[in-house]
């Protein structure tokens, strides 16, 4: 997952604020795992639906291994731009 808004492709200016925004989403992401992962079997979990105030029972472990997968995601996405920073210090 490199989009072009994940890593801050435009210029040097604007990378800056992409990196915090990934910043704060890595950091709710680990919240949401660290949340499901402690929430006892019989619990429900439910999921709202994208640009709405609805929400749907879900089921738990497949909510869990979703949101483990967008965290694998955005910190890869996060160590992709720590890499690119590192090359262009170097030149």
């Amino acid at each position: 997952m490199s989009s072009p808004a994940l890593l801050g492709e435009g210029g040097e200016g604007s990378k800056l604020p992409d990196k915090e925004e990934l910043n704060r989403k890595i950091k709710e992401q680990k919240i949401v795992v660290d949340e499901l992962s402690n929430l006892k079997k019989n619990r429900k979990v439910y999921r709202q639906q994208p640009n709405s105030n609805i929400f749907f029972l879900a089921d738990r472990t497949q909510t869990l291994s979703e949101c483990t997968i967008t965290l694998d995601e955005l910190k890869k996405a996060h160590q992709e731009i720590e890499n690119s920073e590192k090359t262009k210090t170097k030149k």
